[in-house]
């Protein structure tokens, strides 16, 4: 019936009624009547068909509607964002009880410049199930000061519905019945604390973005019987690599330690690189709560003072971390690389290892960069002046065939023994870093080349090209900004990328270039289905080295076990995987952005709350955006504030041909790149926002 119908609406020029298409139809019957209406209700559910407001029905793609998620402001307007289409904006009148969240019928009623406006027709999903929010009592009835403030909606809680709850607390509400319009009764599900207690204020954007901070006791009964050191007969079958030199480079207070490196030169003059992996499948072991629980968080989470981990601190900070002078089970990629950087053999295979030292970052650095011996170093020195050469080689070897280094500044927030944020700085990235930036991305690229060739299904990690549309734009914005870009950028590759941000890197603005060109590329993902790397230049790669903290990584080894160590690909087991892994990709890709934006979340937080204290204080920024409302400023240590345009010494108007604010005694205005001295107005850690004004001093 489905088809019959399709064809009949795409057949005609006007809106049906429920009369029309039964007669068209030839139906007569009552019984026939309803399965129309049934087959009519269903089609409009899936949005193949939609119904107007006199009841009449048309093909969707026929009509003036699209669909799109919202994205809800504050303020009361939001935007509707389509799916390879431009975003309508929103109006407040026109939002008909529409939220953020949700999936929404959206009607375009005009066009000012380039930007569409539309009014909400429909809210055709609300995926909203939990609020977190700040919980109080009115009239005897509990209610919620809900966090996200472009969640626009009232909650009722029953008394017996608190869990206890009180004035102040931090809670987490399912919404369990609609009383009307935006109008719900809920329930209270957790209480996460007070709001004046020490960590509540993280802990609430990670409930927030569903990250548990808890395990449950079915998966904690499960890691009490693991053991807490490796057992002799566990050994068996493992490679001993226990008198290789081996070791570790994390930051300072890293604790869950994934990879281990080692290095040998070779008598024809290559290097052996060893990149030792935490063999984290041994342990979580399929069918379990474990797994089960470890797939569910996809990801562990670093927010500022803490990690919320995938695993449990038992297996991520012990049995599975590759800590100093301990037996460890991993599985090892070691790898023949001649002068070229290339890697010319192989082998992967499942070892144990003892590494030698914890070394850190920052000691590191300081033997490469400085030349400087930290006590407890000197037997390593020799072993790190090698893998800084071959670093070199690699780095050498990926750059020429594309690899993007947007050499984007990172900040790190310090906190106090109670959370409070005391300073925020650049994260240092030296020669250490980058050189197990190095080893890794070759143990990635060798797993994933290795398991391609033999044709078995496989979880890669992708960057696909990016849209050619949002380069042109980038383009036209550094013209305007007057610089001339020279090339062909019609068909995108990694090294017209690269040699693009190249041209740029001398240039006052280089920072905000690389930052709006990051921001034009695609979202690397997790796929199981292999079209290369675009960012790295790389044509087959995956995440391998960090299982303790990643559930794609968890997979990976799961999967050499499965196809390289046990030798299973029968047709029942490629079957599985191929069923399975579409699955896996997209959800721990979810998992992924979730963390990302709640990690965003909190730095962005964190940095008002430290801000609060430094009210009145005068710093030099750097414009990193210029908007209709005003300006935003990026300090040295990375916090961006607002200057709004009211606060400015008079009439300003925002130049779009320019990205530009002027007035008549400014002609050339506030631009992007412009360094301007600024004077901290406000800051509200509830809103993660920082305000500046002008300092007018000379």
């Amino acid at each position: 019936m489905e088809e019959r119908i399709l064809n009949l609406l795409k057949n005609t020029d006007k809106a049906l009624s429920v009369h029309d298409i039964e007669h068209d139809l030839g139906f007569t019957t009552v019984d026939q009547l309803k399965e129309l209406l049934k087959e009519l209700n269903r089609l409009e559910e899936e949005l193949k068909i939609y119904r107007t407001n006199k009841n009449n029905y048309m093909l969707f793609n026929n009509s003036h509607l699209k669909v799109g998620k919202m994205i809800g402001n504050r303020k009361g307007y939001g935007f509707v964002d389509i799916d390879g289409d431009e975003d309508v904006f929103i109006a407040p009148s026109n939002m008909n009880n529409a939220i953020h969240g949700d999936t929404v019928i959206v009607e375009v009623i005009s066009k000012k410049g380039l930007e569409l406006e539309g009014r909400i027709v429909k809210v055709v999903s609300r995926e909203l199930k939990e609020v977190v929010g700040e919980f109080y009592y009115k009239d005897l009835v509990g209610h919620l000061k809900i966090d996200d403030d472009k969640v626009k909606i009232d909650i009722d809680i029953d008394k017996n519905k608190t869990m206890g709850a009180m004035d102040g607390h931090k809670v987490l509400v399912k919404l369990v019945k609609r009383l009307e319009n935006n109008h719900y009764k809920g329930e209270v599900v957790k209480i996460i604390g007070h709001k004046n207690e020490p960590g509540v204020d993280i802990l609430s954007i990670a409930c927030r973005y569903g990250i548990n901070d808890t395990f449950s006791d079915e998966v904690m009964k499960e890691v009490n019987d693991i053991p807490i050191e490796v057992k002799k007969e566990e050994l068996e079958g493992r490679r001993d690599l226990r008198d290789v030199c081996i070791f570790t480079i994390d930051g300072d207070d890293t604790k869950d330690i994934d990879d281990a490196i080692s290095i040998k030169k070779l008598e024809n003059g290559n290097y052996e690189l060893g990149v030792h992996i935490a063999d984290v499948s041994y342990y979580v072991k399929e069918n379990t709560h474990l797994n089960e629980e470890a797939y569910s968080r996809g990801t562990s989470v670093y927010l500022a003072d803490r990690v919320i981990p995938m695993l449990p601190q038992k297996l991520s900070n012990g049995i599975c971390s590759l800590n100093e002078g301990v037996d460890r089970l991993t599985i090892s990629c070691v790898m023949e690389i001649d002068n070229k950087g290339n890697v010319i053999n192989h082998d992967i295979f499942e070892s144990v290892i003892r590494s030698r030292k914890q070394m850190t970052y920052k000691c590191v650095n300081q033997i490469l960069e400085e030349d400087v011996i930290p006590a407890g170093y000197e037997d390593f020195v020799s072993d790190l002046k090698q893998m800084s050469n071959l670093a070199k080689i690699l780095r050498k070897n990926k750059e020429a065939r594309g690899y993007i280094d947007f050499d984007i500044d990172e900040a790190k927030i310090i906190v106090d023994d109670k959370g409070m944020a005391i300073d925020v700085v650049k994260r240092n990235r030296g020669v250490g870093e980058n050189l197990i930036e190095d080893f890794m991305i070759a143990a990635n690229e060798t797993v994933a080349s290795h398991i391609f060739y033999m044709d078995l299904p496989f979880i890669y990690r992708v960057h696909g090209v990016p849209d050619e549309k949002k380069i042109m734009n980038f383009l036209n914005f550094v013209k305007i900004l007057g610089y001339s870009v020279k090339g062909d950028y019609k068909e995108v590759t990694p090294i017209k990328m690269q040699k693009l941000l190249d041209s740029l890197k001398d240039k006052k603005e280089f920072l905000i270039f690389s930052k709006l060109l990051l921001r034009s590329m695609q979202k690397a993902v997790y796929d199981s289905q292999n079209i290369g790397h675009f960012g790295l230049g790389s044509k087959c790669y995956t995440h391998f080295t960090s299982p303790i903290r990643r559930y794609p990584d968890t997979t990976v080894h799961r999967l050499l076990r499965t196809y390289l160590f046990e030798g299973r690909y029968d047709a029942d087991t490629i079957n599985y995987w191929e069923h399975l892994l579409p699955f896996l990709a997209d959800h721990t890709s979810k998992k992924e952005r979730d963390s990302v934006d709640c990690e965003r979340e909190v730095d962005d937080m964190k940095k008002a709350e430290y801000m609060m204290n430094h009210i009145n204080e005068k710093y030099t920024g750097i414009i990193t955006s210029v908007v209709s409302f005003g300006m935003f400023v990026e300090l040295p240590n990375l916090i961006e504030g607002l200057i709004k345009i009211d606060d400015l010494d008079e009439h300003y108007f925002y130049d779009e041909m320019t990205y530009s604010l002027r007035s008549q005694s400014n002609k050339r205005g506030y631009r992007i790149g412009d360094t301007v001295k600024v004077i901290v107005k406000s800051a509200n850690k509830e809103t993660r926002k920082v305000d500046f004004i002008i300092d007018k001093e000379k």
